[in-house]
Protein backbone atom coordinates (compact mmCIF):
# COMPACT_ATOMS: atom_id res chain seq x y z
CA UNK A 1 0.00 0.00 0.00
CA UNK A 2 1.53 3.32 -1.27
CA UNK A 3 1.81 5.75 2.17
CA UNK A 4 3.79 8.44 0.79
CA UNK A 5 1.32 11.89 1.08
CA UNK A 6 -0.24 13.05 -2.38
CA UNK A 7 0.77 16.53 -4.00
CA UNK A 8 -1.74 18.76 -3.58
CA UNK A 9 -3.27 18.95 -7.27
CA UNK A 10 -3.19 22.26 -8.91
CA UNK A 11 -5.87 23.96 -10.24
CA UNK A 12 -7.32 23.22 -13.51
CA UNK A 13 -9.96 25.64 -14.35
CA UNK A 14 -10.03 29.32 -14.24
CA UNK A 15 -12.91 28.94 -11.38
CA UNK A 16 -10.47 26.69 -9.18
CA UNK A 17 -7.45 29.21 -9.93
CA UNK A 18 -9.89 32.58 -8.39
CA UNK A 19 -11.00 30.36 -5.52
CA UNK A 20 -7.28 29.97 -4.28
CA UNK A 21 -6.47 33.56 -4.83
CA UNK A 22 -9.92 34.27 -2.22
CA UNK A 23 -8.12 35.87 0.19
CA UNK A 24 -6.53 38.54 -1.56
CA UNK A 25 -7.35 41.99 -0.85
CA UNK A 26 -6.96 43.39 -4.33
CA UNK A 27 -7.93 48.02 -4.91
CA UNK A 28 -9.03 49.20 -7.71
CA UNK A 29 -7.48 52.62 -8.70
CA UNK A 30 -10.50 54.13 -7.03
CA UNK A 31 -10.60 52.45 -3.39
CA UNK A 32 -7.02 53.51 -3.50
CA UNK A 33 -7.90 56.92 -4.15
CA UNK A 34 -10.54 56.56 -1.29
CA UNK A 35 -8.23 55.20 1.28
CA UNK A 36 -5.68 57.79 0.23
CA UNK A 37 -8.17 60.93 1.05
CA UNK A 38 -9.68 58.94 4.27
CA UNK A 39 -6.01 58.68 5.32
CA UNK A 40 -4.95 62.01 4.91
CA UNK A 41 -8.03 63.31 6.09
CA UNK A 42 -7.60 61.49 9.77
CA UNK A 43 -3.79 62.55 9.94
CA UNK A 44 -4.84 66.17 9.33
CA UNK A 45 -8.10 66.44 11.95
CA UNK A 46 -5.66 64.68 14.13
CA UNK A 47 -3.85 67.29 15.52
CA UNK A 48 -6.88 69.45 15.39
CA UNK A 49 -8.80 67.03 17.84
CA UNK A 50 -6.02 66.66 20.26
CA UNK A 51 -6.39 70.69 20.95
CA UNK A 52 -9.92 70.01 22.14
CA UNK A 53 -8.95 67.21 24.58
CA UNK A 54 -5.76 68.05 26.24
CA UNK A 55 -6.18 71.02 28.40
CA UNK A 56 -3.64 73.72 27.73
CA UNK A 57 -2.36 75.75 30.61
CA UNK A 58 -3.09 79.68 30.83
CA UNK A 59 -2.26 81.87 33.58
CA UNK A 60 -0.38 85.20 32.50
CA UNK A 61 3.02 84.08 34.13
CA UNK A 62 2.88 80.84 31.83
CA UNK A 63 5.86 80.12 29.59
CA UNK A 64 6.85 76.92 28.13
CA UNK A 65 8.54 75.02 30.30
CA UNK A 66 12.47 74.90 29.98
CA UNK A 67 11.65 70.99 29.38
CA UNK A 68 9.72 71.88 26.62
CA UNK A 69 11.63 74.46 24.63
CA UNK A 70 11.71 72.27 21.77
CA UNK A 71 8.02 71.58 21.62
CA UNK A 72 7.06 74.15 19.13
CA UNK A 73 3.48 72.61 18.65
CA UNK A 74 2.73 73.72 22.30
CA UNK A 75 3.85 77.04 21.27
CA UNK A 76 1.73 77.22 18.67
CA UNK A 77 -1.12 76.18 20.74
CA UNK A 78 -0.39 78.91 23.66
CA UNK A 79 0.15 81.84 21.45
CA UNK A 80 -2.88 81.20 19.68
CA UNK A 81 -5.35 81.42 22.77
CA UNK A 82 -3.50 85.20 22.82
CA UNK A 83 -6.85 87.76 23.29
CA UNK A 84 -6.99 90.47 21.73
CA UNK A 85 -5.57 92.77 23.63
CA UNK A 86 -2.77 90.90 25.17
CA UNK A 87 0.78 92.08 24.47
CA UNK A 88 2.91 89.15 23.30
CA UNK A 89 6.61 89.88 24.59
CA UNK A 90 9.05 87.69 22.12
CA UNK A 91 12.58 87.07 22.59
CA UNK A 92 14.57 84.22 23.79
CA UNK A 93 15.88 83.50 27.00
CA UNK A 94 16.59 87.40 28.39
CA UNK A 95 12.53 87.30 28.01
CA UNK A 96 11.83 83.45 29.06
CA UNK A 97 14.03 84.37 31.98
CA UNK A 98 17.11 82.17 32.22
CA UNK A 99 17.54 82.59 36.54
CA UNK A 100 13.64 83.64 37.34
CA UNK A 101 10.74 81.55 38.13
CA UNK A 102 7.40 82.55 36.05
CA UNK A 103 6.93 85.45 38.40
CA UNK A 104 10.18 87.15 37.76
CA UNK A 105 10.10 87.68 34.26
CA UNK A 106 10.10 91.33 32.61
CA UNK A 107 6.32 90.21 31.61
CA UNK A 108 5.13 89.48 35.03
CA UNK A 109 6.41 92.79 36.13
CA UNK A 110 5.10 95.13 33.31
CA UNK A 111 1.85 93.25 34.25
CA UNK A 112 2.46 94.76 38.02
CA UNK A 113 3.62 98.46 36.92
CA UNK A 114 0.88 98.01 33.97
CA UNK A 115 -2.02 96.08 35.65
CA UNK A 116 -4.42 97.26 32.40
CA UNK A 117 -1.80 95.78 29.93
CA UNK A 118 -1.67 91.85 29.79
CA UNK A 119 1.86 91.22 28.74
CA UNK A 120 2.22 87.72 27.80
CA UNK A 121 5.65 85.98 27.65
CA UNK A 122 6.30 84.78 24.57
CA UNK A 123 10.02 83.89 24.88
CA UNK A 124 11.39 80.60 24.77
CA UNK A 125 14.80 78.93 26.13
CA UNK A 126 17.37 78.71 24.35
CA UNK A 127 16.55 81.26 21.19
CA UNK A 128 18.76 83.18 19.00
CA UNK A 129 17.47 85.37 16.29
CA UNK A 130 18.58 82.99 13.18
CA UNK A 131 16.05 80.51 15.23
CA UNK A 132 13.50 82.77 16.90
CA UNK A 133 13.02 84.03 13.01
CA UNK A 134 12.13 80.03 12.33
CA UNK A 135 9.60 80.06 15.67
CA UNK A 136 7.63 82.65 14.33
CA UNK A 137 7.90 81.88 10.96
CA UNK A 138 6.69 78.52 11.18
CA UNK A 139 4.76 78.29 14.97
CA UNK A 140 4.14 81.93 15.46
CA UNK A 141 1.79 82.69 12.44
CA UNK A 142 -1.02 83.88 14.89
CA UNK A 143 0.81 86.70 16.57
CA UNK A 144 -0.71 89.30 14.20
CA UNK A 145 -2.91 92.36 14.75
CA UNK A 146 -1.36 93.08 18.04
CA UNK A 147 1.09 95.15 20.07
CA UNK A 148 4.37 92.93 19.92
CA UNK A 149 7.01 93.91 22.40
CA UNK A 150 10.35 92.56 20.65
CA UNK A 151 13.85 91.83 22.70
CA UNK A 152 16.71 92.36 20.58
CA UNK A 153 20.34 90.75 22.58
CA UNK A 154 23.66 92.19 21.08
CA UNK A 155 24.94 88.72 22.54
CA UNK A 156 24.54 87.35 20.09
CA UNK A 157 26.92 89.27 17.77
CA UNK A 158 29.46 88.82 20.42
CA UNK A 159 31.76 86.55 18.18
CA UNK A 160 32.00 84.68 15.17
CA UNK A 161 30.67 81.59 17.08
CA UNK A 162 27.70 83.22 18.52
CA UNK A 163 26.74 85.09 15.31
CA UNK A 164 26.89 81.24 14.00
CA UNK A 165 29.23 82.72 10.86
CA UNK A 166 32.39 80.71 11.47
CA UNK A 167 33.09 77.65 9.26
CA UNK A 168 33.91 75.83 12.08
CA UNK A 169 30.93 73.42 13.00
CA UNK A 170 29.50 73.37 16.01
CA UNK A 171 26.33 72.37 17.65
CA UNK A 172 23.40 74.78 19.09
CA UNK A 173 20.20 74.75 20.31
CA UNK A 174 17.05 74.68 18.22
CA UNK A 175 18.58 73.51 15.19
CA UNK A 176 15.04 72.42 13.55
CA UNK A 177 14.43 76.12 13.59
CA UNK A 178 17.43 77.59 11.92
CA UNK A 179 17.11 77.75 7.86
CA UNK A 180 18.16 74.72 6.34
CA UNK A 181 18.95 75.91 2.88
CA UNK A 182 19.40 79.49 2.38
CA UNK A 183 21.01 81.33 3.77
CA UNK A 184 24.01 78.92 4.26
CA UNK A 185 25.29 78.44 8.23
CA UNK A 186 28.61 77.72 7.43
CA UNK A 187 29.09 75.47 10.87
CA UNK A 188 25.90 73.51 10.33
CA UNK A 189 26.99 70.57 9.03
CA UNK A 190 23.68 68.48 8.63
CA UNK A 191 23.09 66.48 5.77
CA UNK A 192 20.70 66.67 3.30
CA UNK A 193 17.93 64.00 4.43
CA UNK A 194 17.68 65.66 8.23
CA UNK A 195 17.66 68.91 6.14
CA UNK A 196 14.44 67.76 4.44
CA UNK A 197 12.83 66.00 7.27
CA UNK A 198 13.36 69.00 9.29
CA UNK A 199 11.45 70.93 6.58
CA UNK A 200 8.54 68.69 6.37
CA UNK A 201 8.14 69.00 10.06
CA UNK A 202 7.81 72.72 9.98
CA UNK A 203 5.38 72.22 7.32
CA UNK A 204 2.80 69.39 8.33
CA UNK A 205 0.92 69.88 11.71
CA UNK A 206 1.02 65.84 12.08
CA UNK A 207 4.61 66.08 12.31
CA UNK A 208 4.59 68.70 14.42
CA UNK A 209 2.15 67.10 16.87
CA UNK A 210 3.97 63.50 16.74
CA UNK A 211 6.93 66.21 18.04
CA UNK A 212 4.60 67.19 20.91
CA UNK A 213 4.15 63.62 21.95
CA UNK A 214 7.85 63.49 22.15
CA UNK A 215 8.62 66.68 24.28
CA UNK A 216 5.60 66.30 26.46
CA UNK A 217 5.32 62.80 27.62
CA UNK A 218 8.33 60.87 26.27
CA UNK A 219 11.08 62.62 27.62
CA UNK A 220 12.20 64.56 24.44
CA UNK A 221 12.67 60.83 22.72
CA UNK A 222 10.64 59.20 20.16
CA UNK A 223 9.15 55.64 21.73
CA UNK A 224 12.38 53.82 20.18
CA UNK A 225 14.87 55.54 22.28
CA UNK A 226 12.80 55.58 25.38
CA UNK A 227 11.57 51.89 24.99
CA UNK A 228 15.66 51.36 25.55
CA UNK A 229 16.85 53.96 27.37
CA UNK A 230 18.72 53.46 30.54
CA UNK A 231 18.65 53.74 34.47
CA UNK A 232 22.43 55.57 34.18
CA UNK A 233 23.29 52.93 36.60
CA UNK A 234 25.79 49.61 36.24
CA UNK A 235 24.84 47.35 35.12
CA UNK A 236 22.43 48.93 33.16
CA UNK A 237 18.48 49.07 33.54
CA UNK A 238 15.68 49.44 31.03
CA UNK A 239 12.73 50.04 32.50
CA UNK A 240 10.67 51.04 29.88
CA UNK A 241 11.56 47.78 28.26
CA UNK A 242 7.58 46.25 29.26
CA UNK A 243 5.80 49.33 29.89
CA UNK A 244 2.74 49.63 27.72
CA UNK A 245 3.78 53.46 26.04
CA UNK A 246 0.14 54.67 25.59
CA UNK A 247 0.41 55.21 29.35
CA UNK A 248 2.74 57.31 28.75
CA UNK A 249 0.58 59.88 27.17
CA UNK A 250 -2.04 60.88 30.42
CA UNK A 251 -3.25 63.85 28.79
CA UNK A 252 -1.49 66.46 31.39
CA UNK A 253 1.14 68.81 29.61
CA UNK A 254 4.34 69.16 31.87
CA UNK A 255 4.29 72.16 33.93
CA UNK A 256 7.44 74.23 35.82
CA UNK A 257 8.21 72.87 39.06
CA UNK A 258 7.12 75.33 41.73
CA UNK A 259 10.75 74.98 42.97
CA UNK A 260 12.88 74.73 40.58
CA UNK A 261 16.30 74.06 41.96
CA UNK A 262 17.28 76.17 39.18
CA UNK A 263 15.98 79.42 38.69
CA UNK A 264 14.68 81.52 41.19
CA UNK A 265 15.71 83.75 44.21
CA UNK A 266 17.05 80.71 46.17
CA UNK A 267 18.72 78.61 43.73
CA UNK A 268 22.07 78.24 44.05
CA UNK A 269 22.05 79.90 40.29
CA UNK A 270 20.42 83.29 41.09
CA UNK A 271 23.64 85.27 42.09
CA UNK A 272 24.95 88.04 40.28
CA UNK A 273 27.80 87.90 38.21
CA UNK A 274 30.52 89.33 40.05
CA UNK A 275 30.22 86.43 42.49
CA UNK A 276 30.48 83.95 40.45
CA UNK A 277 34.18 84.18 39.71
CA UNK A 278 33.47 84.69 36.20
CA UNK A 279 35.62 87.85 35.60
CA UNK A 280 35.22 90.49 32.93
CA UNK A 281 35.43 89.29 29.37
CA UNK A 282 36.40 90.40 26.00
CA UNK A 283 34.09 90.31 23.03
CA UNK A 284 35.15 89.34 19.44
CA UNK A 285 32.10 91.71 18.00
CA UNK A 286 30.67 90.82 14.68
CA UNK A 287 30.18 93.89 12.60
CA UNK A 288 26.45 94.44 11.59
CA UNK A 289 26.43 93.93 7.67
CA UNK A 290 28.58 90.86 8.13
CA UNK A 291 26.54 89.20 11.16
CA UNK A 292 23.77 86.34 9.92
CA UNK A 293 22.21 86.73 13.31
CA UNK A 294 21.86 90.44 12.48
CA UNK A 295 20.17 89.90 8.78
CA UNK A 296 17.77 87.49 10.55
CA UNK A 297 16.64 89.98 13.16
CA UNK A 298 15.75 91.79 10.54
CA UNK A 299 13.88 89.81 8.84
CA UNK A 300 12.26 88.54 11.87
CA UNK A 301 10.97 92.36 12.05
CA UNK A 302 10.00 92.68 8.63
CA UNK A 303 7.57 89.99 9.12
CA UNK A 304 5.93 90.74 12.05
CA UNK A 305 5.43 94.40 10.18
CA UNK A 306 3.86 92.23 7.69
CA UNK A 307 1.10 90.35 9.94
CA UNK A 308 0.04 93.91 11.05
CA UNK A 309 1.65 94.28 14.39
CA UNK A 310 2.52 97.42 16.05
CA UNK A 311 5.99 96.90 17.25
CA UNK A 312 8.45 98.01 19.63
CA UNK A 313 12.36 96.55 20.20
CA UNK A 314 13.76 96.73 23.36
CA UNK A 315 17.90 96.33 22.98
CA UNK A 316 19.24 94.94 25.52
CA UNK A 317 19.96 96.43 28.21
CA UNK A 318 23.28 94.32 28.21
CA UNK A 319 25.50 93.81 30.98
CA UNK A 320 28.42 95.96 30.71
CA UNK A 321 29.75 95.76 33.88
CA UNK A 322 31.43 92.50 32.47
CA UNK A 323 32.69 93.92 29.57
CA UNK A 324 36.81 94.59 29.52
CA UNK A 325 37.22 98.08 28.97
CA UNK A 326 39.51 97.46 26.17
CA UNK A 327 35.87 96.19 24.51
CA UNK A 328 34.02 99.37 25.68
CA UNK A 329 34.15 101.52 22.51
CA UNK A 330 33.71 98.92 19.95
CA UNK A 331 30.34 97.93 21.82
CA UNK A 332 29.10 101.88 21.84
CA UNK A 333 30.20 101.47 17.76
CA UNK A 334 28.06 98.78 17.20
CA UNK A 335 25.17 99.76 19.19
CA UNK A 336 25.15 102.88 17.07
CA UNK A 337 25.15 100.69 13.88
CA UNK A 338 22.49 99.00 14.84
CA UNK A 339 20.46 101.99 16.05
CA UNK A 340 21.05 103.62 13.25
CA UNK A 341 19.17 100.24 11.27
CA UNK A 342 16.09 100.57 13.41
CA UNK A 343 15.84 104.47 12.57
CA UNK A 344 16.28 103.58 8.54
CA UNK A 345 13.81 101.04 8.78
CA UNK A 346 11.71 103.78 11.33
CA UNK A 347 10.82 101.24 13.60
CA UNK A 348 10.55 102.52 17.36
CA UNK A 349 13.14 101.42 19.84
CA UNK A 350 14.36 101.70 23.44
CA UNK A 351 17.73 101.82 24.22
CA UNK A 352 16.75 101.06 28.46
CA UNK A 353 19.42 102.19 30.62
CA UNK A 354 22.36 100.19 32.10
CA UNK A 355 21.02 97.71 35.15
CA UNK A 356 23.49 97.79 38.62
CA UNK A 357 26.36 95.18 38.07
CA UNK A 358 24.75 92.92 40.79
CA UNK A 359 21.37 92.81 39.12
CA UNK A 360 22.81 90.82 35.84
CA UNK A 361 23.69 86.89 36.65
CA UNK A 362 25.73 87.08 33.26
CA UNK A 363 26.47 89.08 30.19
CA UNK A 364 22.35 89.63 29.33
CA UNK A 365 20.42 88.34 32.21
CA UNK A 366 18.96 89.96 34.45
CA UNK A 367 18.16 88.69 38.15
CA UNK A 368 14.84 89.08 39.50
CA UNK A 369 15.42 92.47 40.97
CA UNK A 370 16.73 93.44 37.43
CA UNK A 371 13.79 92.49 35.70
CA UNK A 372 11.65 94.54 38.12
CA UNK A 373 13.54 97.73 37.82
CA UNK A 374 13.67 96.93 33.97
CA UNK A 375 9.66 96.86 33.92
CA UNK A 376 9.48 100.07 36.39
CA UNK A 377 11.73 102.12 33.82
CA UNK A 378 10.04 101.30 30.88
CA UNK A 379 6.35 101.56 32.61
CA UNK A 380 7.84 105.29 32.84
CA UNK A 381 9.25 105.86 29.69
CA UNK A 382 7.52 108.53 27.40
CA UNK A 383 7.98 106.27 24.00
CA UNK A 384 7.26 102.94 25.69
CA UNK A 385 3.85 104.85 27.22
CA UNK A 386 3.64 106.43 23.55
CA UNK A 387 3.42 103.31 21.92
CA UNK A 388 1.03 101.73 24.53
CA UNK A 389 -1.46 104.38 24.37
CA UNK A 390 -1.59 105.04 20.34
Amino acid sequence: MNTRPQKNAEPESQEEKERVVANEVRLNRKQWLIALLSSGIILAMLPILWTRIEPLPDGNDYRLPYELSKDYWLYERMTGTLESNDIAVVGDSVVWGEYVRPDGTLSHFLNQELSDEPFINAGVNGLFPLALEGLIKHYGKTIRNRKVLLHCNLLWLSSPEADLSSSKEQAFNHQSLVPQFVPRILCYKADIDERLGIVFQNHLPILQWVNHLKNAYFDQQDIYQWTLADDGKYPQGYLNSYRNPLRQITMTIPEESPNDPDRGPTSARHHPWSSTGIGTQVFDWVKPEMSLQWKSFQRLMDLILKRNNDLLVILGPFNRHIMASENQNDFIDLRKRILADFKNKSIPVINPELLPSKLYGDASHPLTAGYALLAKRLANHPEFNSWLNR
